[in-house]
């Protein structure tokens, strides 16, 4: 059997005892419409085999899935090869990758043919190799820099989404900001929306505020600033940006919130958790921040 996308992969240990349903659905957070077209086309084989989707699967099972693409809301990726801007690979398996984007490159195009962006990159890093492409997960901010997930089929994509929405995919950012904490732990809770007067910002209690949540904790202080370790634990536009900046304490060089003289934003995403597709398994990845960041306060 051949299709565009095919993955192999056997029942992990606490996988097995169920049925192939389940295990796809549950286990293996596959959306309901992949379940579909697997099932009516028999595109999944248990051990070489067709099977129904109550069959129970065991541990050490083999399971081969095949997809032709129109399972997929986006089957092809289209990001221009540009081997100008390929970024640090820190992370990578069969379906994803890590890199650590710098900060002033942009994530992503934002109109046809445009190059340039980390996906640019990421497409050309893998041009070589078979059946694997770039497709975006989330995105850093322009001035941004440190770990960011790029899938490399878009079977993980919905999975890496479901993680996302879920808390397992996790990601811990370190800041330079202004001024001085009174306490060295704390939350941020404001409903974040947009700002009426200019479109590029968001502001607390904006247009269509929701919900947002920040965890912060001081790391070290010097000079009248401060090095905070920051939690997201909703993803709003610019959430960091805006609580750090409502709480008095904008992050230096932020061009948006805090328009000081800076050679950069001084934002960095460290640290990148997630449950790793299929297997389940937890992967930690950290990335140094950059030399721009004091070393008096990332050493402490």
């Amino acid at each position: 059997m051949t299709s565009r996308w095919q993955i192999e992969e056997t029942v992990h240990p606490t996988q097995g005892d169920q049925s192939l349903r389940a295990l796809l659905e549950r286990s293996w957070l596959l959306p309901h419409r992949f379940v579909h077209y697997l099932r009516v086309r028999e595109h999944v084989l248990l051990n070489g085999r067709y099977q129904p989707m109550n069959t129970a699967v065991t541990v050490g099972d083999r399971i081969d899935l095949f997809f032709d693409g129109d399972e997929f809301r986006t089957a092809e990726s289209s990001y221009r090869p540009d081997p100008r801007v390929i970024p640090p690979v820190v992370f990578e398996n069969r379906d994803l990758l890590v890199i650590n984007k710098p900060a002033g490159l942009k994530a992503h195009p934002n109109q046809a043919g445009e190059g340039g962006t980390v996906l640019n990159g990421v497409a050309a890093y893998l041009q070589d190799q078979p059946q694997a492409a770039a497709y975006m997960v989330h995105r850093l901010d322009q001035a941004t820099s440190g770990a960011m997930i790029v899938a490399k089929n878009p079977v993980v994509v919905p999975i890496l989404d479901r993680q996302l929405s879920a808390g397992d995919l996790h990601r811990t950012y370190l800041a330079l900001v202004a001024g001085h904490f009174a306490q060295p732990r704390g939350h941020f809770t404001w409903p974040i929306g947009r700002d009426p007067q200019d479109k590029r910002k968001r502001q607390v209690n904006g247009l269509k505020a929701q919900p947002a949540w920040t965890d912060y904790r001081v790391v070290g202080e010097s000079g009248g600033q401060s090095l905070v370790e920051l939690d997201l634990k909703t993803g709003r536009t610019h959430q960091l940006r805006v609580h750090l900046a409502f709480s008095g304490h904008p992050i230096v060089g932020d061009p948006l919130y805090n328009p000081q003289p800076a050679p950069r934003m001084m934002l960095h995403a460290a640290t990148q958790r997630l449950r790793l597709p299929f297997s389940n398994q937890f992967q930690q990845i950290e990335v140094a921040p950059p030399t721009t960041f004091p070393a008096n306060l990332v050493n402490l």
